[in-house]
């Protein structure tokens, strides 16, 4: 079991996420991107982060096929960054990160609050979901590999 555990986790695919997005300057300037910035100086007054830093992060997005660099249509010489899907998709974690920072206590009281455009409330809390939407606690969950996850989805039919 610990052979197999061990072995699985070194095929996890979280660390080559976690090195995808790089560090902490990464996360500020993608919370931006969510946030509607695109352009080198936005990010830099927004951040308060130094040129050669955001030049090298950014570059590493792009790479990272987080971001997309490219001409504005307004003045080709000027470019703007924009998050591809691979980017977007991301969402999710970093609300759920901001969410857990404002549970326990890492953000002052008055905070932003993530809201619905359309009606204008507060969004849910990120919650890990089962299949038919069912919230999932920790002790709900189980690791399978590509085998189980097979006979799993085999049994209920044969059923």
């Amino acid at each position: 079991m610990t052979q197999n555990l061990a072995q699985d986790l070194e095929q996890c695919a979280l660390p080559a996420a976690l090195e995808a997005m790089g560090e902490r300057w990464s996360f500020m300037i993608l919370r931006g991107a969510l946030s509607g910035i695109r352009h080198f100086e936005e990010f830099q007054s927004c951040l308060g982060i130094a040129r050669n830093i955001l030049a090298n992060r950014l570059t590493r997005l792009v790479e990272n096929g987080i971001m997309l660099r490219q001409p504005m249509q307004c003045d080709r010489r000027k470019v703007e960054y924009l998050l591809t899907e691979k980017g977007q998709e991301l969402a999710p974690v970093m609300i759920a990160l901001r969410q857990w920072g404002e549970k326990w206590g890492c953000a002052p009281p008055t905070c932003q609050v993530l809201a619905d455009r359309r009606d204008g409330l507060p969004i849910r809390r990120i919650t890990i979901q089962a299949h038919d939407g069912r919230s999932l606690g920790l002790g709900d969950l189980v690791w399978l590999g590509e085998d189980d996850m097979t006979s799993a989805v085999q049994e209920p039919a044969a059923a």
